[in-house]
């Protein structure tokens, strides 16, 4: 959709708005563009990524192929499912436009020189429609990352449990609430129906709705804990494979 003829375009920053609007993009650019280049970085060591039982989120499910070079890390294999997540998401889609392409900075401040806006119909942002499957892959991944959890669990043949088991539940939790109360899962859940009553268990599953429906709602707040924490748990298991950390067992 092109601007209107004669529209009005504000100066980049311009705005009435008395707030400090320009606080939320600049702490998201930090948050996020921190959490980007660790992530990046720690994918690129390929080692200390294994303490015990415990593996790190950034390197799971661990694939080594007999074809992979050994400079590159494995966790290179899969850590496109959940980047395509969260770089598809609707909530990090908006945050970063803003923070990263000032388009626009803030609702009701100026960004500069017209641009042709056409939605995300052309190359490169068409490929935010793909949302919908990385949803499928990054419910695989929880999946995996429930299981290792499981596992970490299991120290030389016997139940125990230490502190890092307690971080990589944690870790599955948030993750868990950041991935179902996706927009896309609402709708997968139940967004395309328009009579409950004519739905067999439609009763059972407008409950379900619902309770996604409630998660939806905090999805802002998921996306930011769950990032950092998995972050958290990735420095975690580094520090004690690489001996600066001492893992405390509870039981």
């Amino acid at each position: 959709m092109l601007r209107p003829q004669g529209m009005v375009t504000l100066s980049l920053g311009a705005t009435d708005r008395k707030d400090a609007w320009w606080l939320s993009p600049l702490l998201f650019a930090i948050a996020f563009g921190g959490f980007s280049i660790y992530a990046t970085w720690a994918a690129w060591q390929n080692e200390f990524y294994r303490f015990g039982p415990y593996l790190s989120p950034f390197y799971s499910p661990l694939l080594k192929p007999e074809w992979l070079p050994p400079w590159l890390s494995p966790a290179f294999l899969i850590l496109g499912a959940p980047l395509g997540f969260r770089l598809t998401c609707y909530y990090y889609r908006k945050a970063y436009y803003r923070a990263f392409l000032l388009d626009p900075p803030g609702c009701a401040v100026g960004e500069g020189k017209p641009s042709g806006y056409r939605g995300e119909r052309a190359f490169p942002f068409i490929l935010q429609n793909l949302h919908r499957f990385f949803l499928a892959l990054a419910i695989l991944v929880w999946g995996i990352l429930v299981k290792d959890t499981v596992e970490a669990c299991i120290w030389d043949g016997q139940f125990g449990i230490g502190l890092g088991t307690l971080v990589m539940m944690v870790n599955v939790v948030l993750l868990g609430l950041y991935t179902f109360s996706c927009h896309s899962f609402r709708h997968l859940i139940g967004g395309k129906h328009d009579c409950w009553s004519c739905l067999t268990f439609g009763k059972q599953r407008h409950t379900l709705w619902r309770g996604v429906s409630w998660l939806n709602g905090r999805h802002m707040q998921f996306a930011w804990v769950s990032m950092i924490w998995v972050g958290l748990t990735d420095v975690y298991i580094r520090l004690c494979a690489m001996g600066l950390l001492q893992d405390s067992r509870l039981f």
